[in-house]
């Protein structure tokens, strides 16, 4: 199931190309979270950078990061149109100051900034961005991991930010959870 996007340039929500300080970043988080509620159905929304000039880490934490701490579970957010190092930088510092994740996308290609998957995550983290979506039991096949070892660590993907998941009745009648890449 492809996942809709929502494009949200954060310069629209800035008062200049510049972010600095908790207090702006704290009403630019204001901003984006009411654009995050005004769309419901959408799970997933790009965060552009375009356009933006300079931030800091407090501007950062406050308004992106907080805002992906805040939906963690609910909803995802992908950082695009970011290349200046220093802007990645505060954004990562923000991102590891909240132990909140995120993945910047260029491409094909991605990046986590902030926190990273423990060791014993990373390989299935890898798989799940390989492929649009995935059960316990294809991840427990595809790695060779035992059913409760594969839902374990789905469910610490998730619960952690890095991946995304949704609930489907399942064949058996019971409740099966399908985890989702955050791209």
């Amino acid at each position: 199931m492809k996942q809709s996007c929502l494009t949200i340039r954060l310069v629209d929500l800035m008062k200049s190309q510049d972010g600095w300080g908790n207090a702006q970043g704290k009403a630019v988080g204001a901003l984006l979270e009411s654009k995050i509620l005004a769309h419901p159905l959408n799970e997933i929304f790009q965060v552009s950078f375009k356009g933006v000039e300079r931030t800091d880490a407090s501007f950062s934490r406050e308004s992106v990061v907080e805002i992906a701490n805040r939906f963690r579970t609910k909803k995802a957010f992908i950082i695009v149109d970011l290349e200046d190092s220093d802007l990645i930088e505060n954004l990562e510092l923000a991102a590891e100051k909240k132990n909140q994740p995120l993945f910047m996308w260029h491409g094909d290609s991605w990046r986590i900034l902030g926190p990273q998957p423990t060791k014993g995550n990373a390989d299935l983290l890898h798989y799940v961005l390989t492929v649009p979506e995935i059960t316990t039991s294809s991840a427990s096949s595809a790695l060779e991991l035992k059913i409760t070892n594969a839902s374990t660590k789905l469910k610490q993907l998730w619960e952690s930010g890095f991946i995304m998941r949704r609930e489907e009745l399942a064949q058996s009648g019971g409740i099966e959870f399908i985890y989702y890449r955050i791209r």
